[in-house]
């Protein structure tokens, strides 16, 4: 059966299948997180990809295939808060302001780390296109000297653009008094920035957003321990196993495999699993197809497949 989300104002419409989507609630009194984008940093169909999992998307795009990215909505403040830069952030930006009716284009950018699916976004806030002015971004010390010496992204900030907002490994920031953020390192190839995860807290609930991470067992926290703490964990997906990719040596851009990640957590029962979110899928990810064997053994062992569209209560 297929569900059909027509977001009232938003410029497209999001066809998912074989799931309950909570879009567009009815309650705008609290604070929301939305998924805006679920596909690896170099997006869906890949670039000089005609296998399978693309060919047919270079003939007709699907418009829900966005590159990683989630939303935070203070509807009683009417503030909108970003979780990741992506090339994708026009269009991501546009729903996030839409669907909690704001004024402003957004109130604070957090990015996990500097590579291109996650901060390159940022681009779009300069004089060639949006020219905003002071637009927050909460950043890591390496990934803030990187943006300031940097161009075009030093660009960004002497003109005026961004202002970089610190943020410190385990420190939260105060959003405000019913909304908490907290920066996690988390182990990953750091080329120009530190990589973290995020916890957000709301005024009821808890969520942890890790899009990238090389192993869960390189992390200094249990990833099974951490589930039962929080009340969702979006968690990287990027790969379904190792069989997904024939021409890259997988052991030089490691993940947790999602068959591995289902591993660590068969122990866990149907209330903890159910708290876990893949997300950040790989082009080669069959996960990306709502329909294909893999997504049905997923749900059927208890857990969710994060979708763009998306809302969970904090």
């Amino acid at each position: 059966m297929k569900n059909l989300i027509i977001c009232a104002s938003l410029l497209f419409t999001i066809s998912c299948t074989g799931r309950k989507t909570p879009a567009l609630t009815k309650d705008k009194t609290g604070i929301q997180l939305i998924v805006l984008g679920n596909v690896q940093d170099a997006g869906s169909p890949q670039l000089g990809c005609n296998k399978d999992c693309c060919k047919e998307l270079w003939k007709k795009p699907d418009l829900t295939r966005k590159i990683i990215s989630i939303g935070v909505m203070d509807y009683g403040n009417k503030k909108n808060y970003l979780f990741d830069a992506s090339p994708d952030i026009t269009s991501q930006l546009q729903l996030l302001q839409q669907e909690n009716k704001t004024s402003k284009i957004v109130d604070g950018i957090f990015i996990t780390h500097a590579h291109i699916g996650h901060y390159t976004g940022l681009m779009y806030l300069g004089k060639e296109a949006l020219s905003a002015q002071n637009i927050p971004v909460y950043s890591m010390p390496k990934l803030k000297q990187f943006l300031n010496n940097n161009g075009p992204w030093s660009q960004l900030v002497t003109q005026h653009n961004i202002a970089i907002k610190d943020m410190e490994n385990e420190q939260p920031v105060i959003l405000n008094p019913k909304l908490k953020i907290t920066p996690i390192q988390v182990p990953h190839r750091d080329e120009f920035s530190e990589t973290v995860g995020f916890l957000i807290e709301g005024p009821k609930k808890k969520a942890l957003f890790i899009p990238d991470i090389d192993k869960w067992g390189k992390w200094k926290y249990n990833i099974v321990d951490y589930v039962k703490k929080v009340d969702y964990a979006f968690i990287d997906a990027t790969f379904y196993n190792a069989a997904e990719l024939d021409n890259r040596d997988i052991a030089t851009i490691p993940h947790p495999l999602v068959e591995e990640s289902m591993e660590l957590f068969k122990n866990l029962n149907s209330e903890y699993r159910k708290r876990v979110y893949f997300i950040h899928f790989n082009h080669t990810n069959k996960l990306l197809n709502p329909n294909s064997s893999e997504t049905k053994t997923v749900i059927t062992n208890g857990y969710h497949i994060a979708r763009m569209g998306d809302i969970v209560d904090l």
